[in-house]
């Protein structure tokens, strides 16, 4: 399941991504301190779930969620306990949480989130939801690639990079969109930037992993769950 973040307080925002990243297969996907923002992201992402503060400058969350055409579910944040009411009002605000946000009422909001999601989006990450084969559009030609093929997919402004072992291709598409696309077994977000395939890391050392000639970044948060997936001895 993914989420963003929507919090002019920078605090906020770090202390919400923070929450995100102790849940287990929850992932931020961007976070931002307004909602224009926010509607440039979503009007070329897709996401699970919204983490939504009431009172912003110019344009608050309620204004925010009466414009908004997607159907992501809304967990609204703020420290205003009036608000409250007005916010069973919209049926896509599937939670409502007081600053400063207790951790255990964040639990409870993001297991309702998940419950509330589609069954295909809410399948064990145990099993495999997804082809070992994927195809990609290179020059109006669709591309098939086996996924076992792909040492990593790198973030390059609006495309990708994906690195096979002697070639690399420029797709332009999403991290999040290619993805949905890989087995998750095999496959882990490392850093914003970065998917690699597991099998092909031939070294890790501080936060930084080898796979062929490339350096590849460990962002802190992730590391504990990469660790998770490793078969260490």
């Amino acid at each position: 399941m993914n989420c963003i973040v929507v919090d002019d307080e920078s605090v906020s925002r770090e202390i919400l991504t923070f929450l995100c990243n102790q849940e287990p297969n929850l992932e931020v996907v961007g976070a931002f301190n307004n909602a224009m923002d926010a509607f440039i992201f979503l009007n070329k992402e897709q996401v699970d779930l919204i983490f939504l503060d009431i009172h912003m400058p110019g344009f608050s969350g309620f204004d925010f969620i009466q414009t908004l055409k997607s159907s992501s579910q809304i967990i609204l944040t703020t420290s205003d306990k009036e608000s409250a009411l007005k916010a069973f009002e919209y049926d896509n605000i599937v939670a409502f949480l007081i600053k400063p946000i207790d951790p255990e009422r964040f639990k409870k909001a993001v297991q309702k989130a998940r419950k509330n999601l589609p069954h295909s989006h809410n399948l064990s990450p145990n099993i495999p939801n997804v082809s070992s084969q994927f195809y990609i559009n290179i020059d109006k030609r669709l591309i098939k690639l086996n996924s076992e093929e792909v040492n990593m997919i790198e973030a390059k402004g609006d495309y990708i990079l994906i690195h096979l072992d002697n070639t690399e291709y420029r797709v332009h598409t999403t991290l999040s969109k290619i993805k949905s696309k890989l087995p998750h077994k095999s496959f882990f977000q490392v850093h914003r930037s970065y998917i690699i395939n597991l099998s092909k890391i031939i070294d890790i050392q501080d936060n930084t992993i080898l796979i062929q000639k490339f350096v590849i970044p460990i962002s802190r948060s992730r590391r504990p769950e990469l660790m998770k997936k490793l078969n260490l001895v």
